[in-house]
């Protein structure tokens, strides 16, 4: 499985937690695996428990970048999204900024409506833009 791939399992997985917010990042994972046989690696496996880890921070990020708009206005695919990638950005430095929001938009286009990927570019590139002055 190369990187692509293991992005797009990570996000399915991301997605499945934001869907099913009553169970843990465990028991999410071990479904998916056994259940579905979805396939893993140690990126997989760092970004997705990653993701729930840093849940608060990640979250505050997200917010605070979120400019005219609601939290509760975002489709679940985007608010994946923006969890994958606000967690590259912020916490996988061997992962270059530009190819963390280009993938992400590239998912956005597939699971998502026709134009969010305008939006998710928007709020990673301020994130990364807003990390930098840090």
């Amino acid at each position: 499985m190369n990187r692509k791939e293991a992005r797009e399992n990570a996000f399915l997985l991301l997605y499945e937690g934001v869907c099913k917010n009553d169970e843990s990042a465990e028991e999410i994972f071990e479904k998916a695996t056994a259940e579905r046989e979805l396939q893993t690696d140690a990126y997989v496996k760092d970004v997705f428990f990653g993701v729930y880890a840093k849940a608060e921070a990640l979250e505050e990020v997200i917010s605070k970048n979120l400019v005219g708009w609601k939290k509760e206005r975002v489709s679940l695919v985007s608010m994946a999204l923006l969890r994958l990638g606000a967690y590259e950005i912020l916490f996988r430095e061997d992962i270059p900024v530009k190819v963390s929001i280009n993938e992400c938009i590239e998912l956005s286009k597939k699971y998502d409506d026709d134009k969010a990927y305008i939006f998710v570019n928007g709020v990673l590139n301020a994130i990364s833009k807003d990390q930098s002055l840090s």
